[in-house]
């Protein structure tokens, strides 16, 4: 009877691998297609034209900031420094206990201003509010600490003025002309088109300037490499592809542009979610499914948004075990979307997999892994089950993985030097083995923590933008 167990347990781990590199596979070809396709349509629109028109619509950025003071003055710089014709900053300073505000004092000269602020969406108490004379684009708010990213930016929405809104990490960097690329579908089809993601790129390891990315170069620690491969994959197939059906779940909170009345339409984010992106898109899509509304929400992977990864695996566990938390939360809370009508795709495709091949992945493959060292120490592994369990269950992993670095080498050659391309090629075999294993126990934490209503948020621990400026 075990002997059964055990097979039966083992060939369902190894359909469960195999049909979830099937999904990644056709995300791939997929975005192979779709990508090949934005290349030839960007060759053909003038982002000059949307500098030079003024029919450009307004952007507002929103960049929270907490105990920010080494990088602030660099990146606050360097939003203020985007090409767009009609842009506006307001930095949300977030209960910060170091000298935060005093450094955007200091660089930005800061003065009191009274202004009409009417509370649409909930957030914790305004201390103040200030605009630069250095730059009259620029309004900082100070507030009172909620604990949550999701406060923070809720109390800059109720600032915001422009028909659109661009959420920002006030410790990563946008590239010169990324508002100018993310809005080329909003313009392309402004009726529908109501929310877009950029790319997040790592950039640990590469040189700055004056807050600008002079030249892109891998990391030197392997974990940190490792998350650029990760990155690649995510977004240049996951959400390349995911965004072509309309069932894009994600926009990362460190770049994503939103039309400013929708999501004061859903009141804002959720001010106790832990995962406020995916929360904030998956109640978007269903605002607009249940108002029956025609709408898109795109990914683009040329405007780039870079930011700095964990370099060590206290930080990074800690960041991926909220990540997961985040899943489990907004998950639980929109259950009943699944497999019902109104929710189309998004409820009976987008939703489920979620469930099966990202909340349970850690528990499916613990099993596995249970099962097959029992199976080994009974002496009733099979040999073809484990030829084919390496072969598709890491090998077929492996090659994804590798597909996601050579489009990115085909399509937007970031890594210019031979030498990172072929380090980028050689750690996407030590992706599924044995850093896959780790992950699996920060995710399985981040189960644990939220099953026992552990939702704390717990520091990263991070040098700043100052700290990787060269020379």
């Amino acid at each position: 009877m075990i002997h059964r167990f055990l097979n039966l347990a083992n060939y369902t781990l190894f359909f469960y691998y195999l049909s979830g590199n099937l999904v990644y596979l056709l995300a791939l070809i997929i975005a192979l297609r779709t990508s090949a396709a934005h290349q030839r349509g960007i060759e053909s629109f003038r982002l000059r034209w949307i500098t030079e028109s003024p029919l450009a619509p307004p952007i507002t950025l929103l960049a929270p900031a907490h105990n920010e003071e080494k990088s602030i003055r660099v990146s606050i710089r360097n939003l203020l420094e985007l090409d767009y014709p009609e842009l506006e900053v307001i930095v949300i300073n977030d209960g910060s206990k170091d000298r935060t505000l005093l450094e955007l004092q200091d660089e930005f000269k800061l003065r009191p201003i009274r202004m009409v602020y009417v509370q649409q969406v909930p957030s914790a108490e305004i201390r103040g509010l200030y605009r630069s004379d250095a730059d009259p684009r620029l309004l900082v708010i100070d507030k009172e600490s909620a604990g949550s990213k999701a406060d923070a930016v809720n109390a800059g929405l109720n600032a915001v003025t422009s028909p659109y809104v661009c959420i920002v990490d006030s410790d990563s960097m946008l590239e010169r002309d990324s508002l100018l690329r993310i809005m080329v579908p909003v313009l392309a089809d402004p009726k529908r088109v109501v929310g877009v993601g950029g790319i997040i790129r790592i950039q640990n390891g590469s040189e700055i300037r004056g807050g600008q990315l002079t030249r892109v170069r891998l990391p030197r620690k392997s974990i940190e490499v490792i998350q650029v491969i990760e990155y690649l994959r995510a977004f240049l197939i996951g959400r390349e592809a995911w965004a072509q059906g309309n069932m894009m779940l994600i926009i990362s909170g460190a770049f994503g542009l939103f039309r400013t009345d929708l999501i004061r339409a859903i009141g804002g984010y959720r001010t106790k979610a832990i995962g406020e992106d995916l929360d904030l898109v998956t109640r978007l899509h269903r605002y607009l499914l249940e108002n029956r509304q025609d709408y898109r929400i795109q990914f683009v992977p040329d405007p780039v948004c870079w930011t700095e990864a964990p370099s060590d695996l206290k930080s990074l566990g800690r960041q991926r075990a909220r990540w997961h938390k985040g899943l489990m939360d907004t998950l639980r809370l929109n259950i009943d979307m699944l497999f019902r009508s109104p929710y189309g795709r998004v409820g009976a495709l987008a939703l489920p997999y979620l469930w099966i091949y990202e909340l349970f992945a850690p528990i499916i493959e613990l099993g596995g892994f249970v099962t097959i060292l029992v199976a080994v120490a009974l002496g009733d592994l099979r040999r073809d089950f484990f030829i084919q369990f390496m072969i598709f269950g890491y090998a077929f992993a492996t090659v994804i993985s590798i597909g996601a670095v050579l489009q990115e080498e085909l399509t937007y050659k970031r890594y210019s030097d031979w030498k990172d391309v072929a380090r980028l090629v050689t750690y996407c075999f030590f992706e599924h083995f044995p850093y896959r294993q780790i992950h699996m126990v920060w995710r399985l934490q981040g189960l644990w923590q939220y099953m026992r209503g552990d939702m704390s948020w717990k520091p990263l621990e991070r040098k700043g933008l100052r700290s990787v400026t060269a020379p």
